[in-house]
């Protein structure tokens, strides 16, 4: 288990981790000349900047005080034998990077706008780098705001500046998806960061059209009416909005850096089975083709992505969305595309006791990469999230490490 390799999160410095690092890697070399590169595995932990969710703890910490915690996750990171940190670096229509397209986030100091005096993905990128981690840069495209008062936002704010862009819902903002404009506008903002730092990927969630809120309606109307004409329905209309963000972002990734990797984290359930044949055996709620117009399963198939990491955030034997029929379902999926699968994991209700039993079994995520061992298509794993990580709450992240995480291993690649 993690913690007893002697190492702490509070000891461990970057130089003892970059050695650790150092002698894992070198290891992984001799497996793969050796002809063992299927020990190549992504073990990830999402890093959440939104609502101070895992970093900073709350605003307006003093740089040094900021800089320490996110270098502890890293190390956390290493503790556990995981290979890459996904950072969320664009969580509001912000940025924790210094950009000339978007304000500096309110997550960081408590003011948007305000410079925080340093640079966290770029340190991220570096420290992360020095333990042999990957830095994947987690960007949400079209979130604006977790509130419906454009005046909060900086009076330069894009959002403020072009107010025709943005659609309140739900109490929240957000950028039209059907707007061209708005398109290249969020791929300029989000390419400045992959053009500026040496990161490893591109990483998006599954926040594309907003979750259905009961009663309130997406007003993108004269959107519609502009750019609409040629689709069957609004529906069909608002998919090809989201395809085109997709695959426009992928080639432009490409072109300015061929070895940065673009990913994307959707919610798990494409289509049920009752709604497509298609789809998955399962009764959810949620279908991204139907409500997000998010059509992972077309993103998978025409090779527009490199990785996608389902959140499959339900235990084993779950009735309306069983993680054991669901991790076959997107197994079968990228058979023979080329597009990597991760399977996203919801530590975070491992040990609440507001979750069903299974959850309060420690062993219940440890029992999802047995079973994910028996999908060769699945190349790894993903914890939401860091806070989780680092606390484990009942044993289960210890758990898995213990009966999965041997040793350190390089992501596939």
């Amino acid at each position: 288990m993690g913690r007893n390799t002697g190492i702490t999160r509070r000891s461990l410095t970057a130089a003892a981790a970059g050695a650790l690092a150092t002698a894992a890697w070198a290891g992984e070399a001799m497996a793969d000349e050796a002809g063992q590169g299927s020990r190549r595995q992504f073990r990830g932990m999402w890093l959440a900047t939104v609502a101070n969710r895992d970093w900073p703890a709350r605003t307006g910490l003093p740089a040094a005080e900021q800089r320490a915690s996110l270098l502890a996750f890293l190390d956390t990171a290493v503790e556990r034998r995981l290979n890459a940190v996904v950072f969320q670096v664009r969580p509001t229509a912000d940025a924790l990077w210094p950009s000339p397209y978007e304000p500096w986030s309110e997550w960081l100091t408590g003011v948007q706008g305000q410079d925080p005096g340093w640079d966290p993905l770029g340190t991220a990128v570096r420290e992360a780098h020095r333990r042999g981690l990957e830095l994947h840069a987690w960007f949400n495209p079209y979130r604006i705001a977790n509130h419906a008062d454009p005046t909060r936002l900086l009076p330069t704010h894009p959002a403020r500046l072009h107010p025709e862009w943005v659609v309140p819902y739900g109490g929240k903002l957000y950028y039209n998806p059907g707007l061209p404009e708005v398109r290249r506008f969020v791929q300029d903002a989000m390419l400045h960061a992959v053009a500026r730092y040496d990161i490893d990927a591109v990483h998006w969630d599954d926040y594309f059209y907003p979750y259905p809120v009961a009663g309130q309606v997406f007003d993108d109307d004269a959107a519609y009416a502009r750019h609409g004409a040629g689709f069957p329905d609004r529906a069909a209309w608002r998919r090809n909005n989201i395809d085109l963000l997709v695959r426009e972002t992928g080639l432009r990734i490409k072109r300015l850096k061929r070895s940065v990797r673009f990913g994307i984290s959707p919610f798990a359930v494409w289509r049920n089975r009752a709604t497509d044949p298609l789809g998955s055996d399962t009764r959810a709620g949620v279908q991204t083709y139907d409500d997000l117009y998010a059509d992972t399963r077309r993103w998978v198939r025409e090779g527009w992505i490199d990785y996608i990491v389902p959140q499959v955030y339900w235990n084993i034997g779950f009735a309306a969305a069983d993680y054991a029929k669901l991790v076959p379902w997107w197994a079968e999926l990228v058979r023979g595309t080329g597009v990597g699968l991760y399977i996203g994991e919801a530590l975070y209700k491992a040990g609440d006791p507001a979750q069903p039993a299974p959850w309060q079994d420690p062993a219940e995520l440890s029992r999802h990469l047995t079973l994910c061992a028996d999908h060769p298509q699945v190349r790894g794993n993903v914890y939401f999230s860091a806070k989780e990580v680092a606390a484990d709450r009942n044993g289960a992240m210890a758990r898995v490490v213990a009966d999965h995480y041997p040793c350190r291993v390089r992501p596939p690649r």
